[in-house]
């Protein structure tokens, strides 16, 4: 839970987030259902997390205002490896929807019960929207790979988005 409100709120608000997470479930622990628990609380997660966003760029907009055109510019704090950054680079071209439910299953491990729980979908279109995203991922990421090979380094990724996830 807490590496899934990482990467969309950062690591200084993710501990907010999952503690109001779990907060909420407190409060309304008589209607958690007792079968897909953890659906349930990555799906309030998404909607505290959204209710943060807002506000972030509420205080965002004012902070603007307040210093007339001072550009922050926040650098990715990951420093991760280039495959690494080509993989989110390829992710970031994708459609919000295909980022989240690639997310929820290839980082998150949701199953597919859960992830459909947490997209609020059938089982089925959540299969059908993740085959999808993942088509369009692997096709964007060869592309991207052909665009940077060079006769040096011309290797497959080791992040690829092809595990199976039918329940």
């Amino acid at each position: 839970m807490t590496r899934f409100a990482t990467r969309r709120v950062g690591a200084d608000a993710a501990g907010d987030i999952v503690a109001h997470t779990f907060l909420i479930a407190w409060r309304r622990f008589a209607e958690l259902p007792p079968e897909h628990t953890r659906a349930w609380l990555y799906s309030t997660a998404r909607q505290v997390i959204a209710n943060e966003l807002r506000g972030r760029t509420r205080r965002e907009r004012l902070a603007a205002k307040a210093a007339a055109g001072g550009d922050a510019e926040v650098a990715d704090p990951s420093g991760q490896v280039d495959e690494q950054l080509r993989v989110r680079a390829v992710l970031a071209e994708l459609s919000p929807a295909d980022q989240e439910v690639l997310r929820l299953v290839e980082w998150d491990g949701l199953d597919v019960t859960e992830a459909a729980l947490v997209l609020r979908c059938t089982r089925t279109a959540l299969k059908v929207r993740l085959h999808r995203a993942r088509k369009r991922f692997a096709q964007r990421l060869l592309a991207s790979e052909e665009q940077d090979a060079s006769p040096i380094r011309r290797t497959q990724p080791t992040i690829v988005p092809g595990r199976s996830t039918t329940s």
